[in-house]
């Protein structure tokens, strides 16, 4: 008689819920950090020309040279560092614990911080260390961040930076002291960097064990899902062997090549979207009993009065707001909220919605 999924299934997989993405039909999507903005139909027009030409009988290019050269260009990517395409970030992340996994070996990262690097540390095997970051800012603890790194000795260590679900951006020196500190390989996941003006993508190369790890996502170009991580040649060389044939399909290349092209059309957004940020920091600060925290993100991690982020998340939801609901995802984000930056018509709506709601 075949085993069963109780006995074949690893016990840490029968453990986990599989990760929920929440139904937004009819609702004004605020809770994914996406951008809001559409394509001009000019625009689109030419896009779908470009797409005519795909070959789709035939398999993609295997490295995405195209993308690999209109990334390279428009994202000022250094000529002496590699370069790898992910489909999204989190197989580049995978592609990372695959890469370097081994019994007993850890992943080390910052909680409350981004949930698939818990999560596929457990796929590949690994162990996850987290360390708390500061209750009252959600700053760095670097002493704690130190001595974890000498404790458990991680093969790898990310930071999200900025830093999702806070929004904030971790200080530069405590950055390079932890580089410096790791014994294996640090990646800086800058996947929010069209939102902030700091980035140690210029600084691949001052360490041997730097990886930058970047996406398309948040600067308007989700539906594609295109990752990129780049840093020393070395590196990247036997990450790329746990890459799976084929993995960036061609109308995404296609896409993502023509998009590159257009770039100034995504940093237009991305520009109003960040003025937009400061006007919703701001109307939210107005609001008696709500404490949003500064981000440097395309999104504003909120904290309602205590035993109200539940019923407000449910409320929002009912007058046609989805928001990110935290609450119960990590002991410091007790009664917390996250929303993503929309259009102003959106970010007025969802204001609105809240105020009667508290």
């Amino acid at each position: 008689m075949p085993l069963t999924p109780l006995e074949l299934v690893r016990p840490e997989i029968r453990a986990l819920r599989a990760y929920q993405v929440p139904d937004a039909a009819g609702l004004i999507k605020l809770d994914a950090m996406e951008n809001p903005y559409g394509w001009p139909e000019g625009l689109k027009d030419e896009w779908l020309e470009v797409l005519r030409g795909a070959e789709l009988n035939r398999y993609p290019d295997p490295k995405g040279r195209q993308v690999q050269e209109a990334l390279r260009e428009s994202m000022g990517i250094p000529a002496s560092m590699g370069l790898l395409l992910g489909n999204g970030s989190d197989e580049l992340i995978q592609m990372l614990a695959l890469t370097l996994a081994q019994p007993g070996r850890k992943v080390l990262s910052l909680d409350p911080g981004f949930v698939m690097y818990r999560l596929i540390a457990l796929f590949a095997g690994m162990e996850y260390v987290g360390v708390p970051l500061q209750a009252d800012d959600f700053a760095l603890d670097i002493p704690a961040v130190l001595e974890a790194l000498e404790r458990e000795c991680p093969a790898l260590t990310f930071i999200a930076y900025p830093n999702n679900p806070t929004g904030n951006l971790f200080d530069t020196q405590a950055i390079e002291r932890i580089i410096d500190a790791a014994p294996g390989l640090v990646i800086l996941d800058e996947a929010y960097a069209p939102f902030t003006d700091r980035s140690f993508l210029s600084r691949l190369g001052d360490w041997p064990n730097l990886l930058v790890l970047r996406t398309l996502s948040k600067m308007g170009l989700a539906g594609l899902r295109l990752g990129y991580l780049t840093g020393p040649e070395a590196w990247l060389t036997e990450i790329n062997k746990t890459r799976l044939p084929y993995n960036i399909n061609c109308l995404t290349q296609a896409s993502a090549a023509f998009a590159l092209r257009h770039k100034a059309v995504l940093d237009e957004q991305t520009q109003a979207i960040r003025a937009e940020r400061d006007r919703l920091f701001d109307a939210l600060a107005a609001i008696a009993g709500l404490e949003p925290y500064p981000s440097e993100a395309n999104f504003i991690l909120i904290r309602l009065p205590a035993g109200r982020a539940d019923d407000c998340f449910a409320g929002l939801k009912a007058s046609g707001v989805l928001v990110k609901n935290l609450n119960n995802a990590h002991p410091l984000l007790a009664d917390c909220l996250r929303v993503t930056v929309g259009t102003p018509e959106e970010n007025g709506i969802f204001l609105s919605a809240l105020v009667g709601v508290l």
